[in-house]
């Protein structure tokens, strides 16, 4: 079975807002192994519309359509896929009667314009919005020599699209291909989170894991990390569960430490969780990051019981008194080097009495670079009980990336350590450890 997505409005394609509902929906299909082919965005034009309708008609078996079913004079979805199959547009009265009754709910009475929601396709079955004033609808557009094709209509807003397509759409699809003998198998997928390899090194990595049937894997890049999505498929979950352990297991070994956090875990949660099982403090010292590895470590509820506090130390004078980073270091090294990193760790242990220190030093940029220490020069310390060592790495990146990607490579510094492993060496150019 084929699937289509379309999305309708004009301000999806002015870039106004980004959309979510596509992704939402093509991994709601996914679980039901039909095959999102086709993504579709059309602006709020009745023959632009009819075009896309009568595409998609055509090339797909489901048909699920998002947006363009509010009370508004641009909102157009159900008149044009009326007229462009040949339907009327009739009153539902019990449509309208919910809409009343949302508004009654609210203390308010439903203004006129609302009652155009109501008008549904004739012969086109109903889909409850319990949440909004837009039912939605499906319709059956038939097609010579093959079964009809499903257009399934709701609203755009994510939130009453996501309950709609959840408990309206899915089950009728799910229902369908069970009476079809065609009911999906169980499927098992995770999200598995990757700090210091590129897209394609992954790949090449991976290029022989996940290879059997039933068993897929999925990339995704969004900076400074590479999401993996491991997918499994089998007769009951059961089965499905334990191929994607396999290929989970698979993963881990080939990459080891890369792979950081599953799931929603973010670098700062796996690090205070470490800390905290290992009853063991943290302090920082920065100077090019401006407290976003602070501010990353306080966002995790309960970071107080292992973040002992944090200096931001962007002036000489700041990084002398407030952290003890002697004078001559700075006048033979300058502020941006592995000398004065290690000592800027050294310094925030000190201070916070913590177990480890973590420091970053560097040039964003765009200016402030030389020859000899160009922009995009950073330098990450670390300082425990056994000493202190800097690692120097080039990143060069526009300013905000350079300082996201340091406090990544900070924090990971830390993870790495409390996990008895060395630290990482990205490739991201010229890179040193001390």
């Amino acid at each position: 079975m084929i699937a289509e997505i379309l999305t309708i409005g004009d301000e999806l394609l002015r870039g106004e807002i980004v959309d979510s509902n596509k992704a939402f929906l093509a991994e709601r299909l996914l679980r039901l192994e039909i095959e999102t082919r086709f993504q579709t965005s059309v602006r709020d034009d009745p023959a632009d519309m009819r075009d896309a309708f009568l595409r998609a008609q055509d090339r797909a078996d489901v048909v699920l359509v998002s947006g363009g079913l509010g009370p508004t004079r641009d909102d157009l979805t159900l008149a044009v896929l009326a007229e462009t199959f040949g339907r009327a547009l009739e009153l539902h009265e019990p449509s309208l009667e919910a809409i009343r009754a949302f508004f009654a709910r609210l203390g308010r009475e439903m203004a006129e314009i609302n009652a155009k929601q109501a008008w549904l396709p004739a012969g086109s079955e109903v889909l409850p919005n319990p949440i909004g004033t837009a039912p939605g609808c499906l319709l059956e557009a038939p097609r010579e020599g093959r079964e009809p094709a499903l257009f399934f209509c709701v609203p755009g807003v994510p939130g009453e699209m996501a309950k709609m397509a959840d408990e309206q759409v899915l089950p009728r699809l799910e229902a369908r291909l069970a009476r079809a003998g065609r009911a999906p198998r169980a499927m098992r997928a995770v999200l598995l989170r990757t700090f210091g390899l590129g897209e394609s090194n992954l790949d090449h990595e991976l290029r022989d894991v996940a290879r059997e049937a039933d068993v897929a894997l999925g990339f995704r890049t969004a900076f400074p990390d590479n999401f993996l999505r491991p997918v499994a498929r089998g007769a009951s979950a059961e089965e499905a569960e334990a191929r994607l352990a396999k290929v989970c297991d698979a993963i881990r070994e080939r990459l080891g430490a890369l792979v950081y956090g599953v799931g929603e875990e973010t670098m700062e949660q796996v690090v205070g969780a470490l800390l905290r099982a290992r009853g063991l403090t943290l302090a920082t010292a920065e100077s090019c990051t401006g407290g976003l590895v602070g501010q990353r470590l306080t966002a995790v509820p309960g970071a107080s019981a292992y973040y002992q506090g944090g200096v931001v130390a962007y002036a000489n004078d700041a990084k002398r008194e407030l952290l003890g980073v002697p004078q001559d270091l700075l006048a033979r090294h300058g502020a941006v080097s592995a000398e004065v990193a290690r000592a800027m760790a050294e310094g925030a242990r000190r201070r916070f009495a913590a177990d480890l220190g973590v420091s970053t030093t560097g040039i964003s940029g765009p200016e402030g670079g030389t020859p000899e220490k160009p922009v995009g020069l950073v330098y990450v310390g670390f300082a425990h009980e056994g000493g202190s060592e800097a690692q120097e790495l080039l990143l060069p990146l526009d300013r905000e990336r350079h300082r996201a990607l340091t406090a990544q490579i900070a924090l990971d510094r830390v993870r790495r350590h409390l996990l008895g492993e060395a630290p990482l060496a990205p490739r991201f150019g010229r890179e040193r450890a001390r």
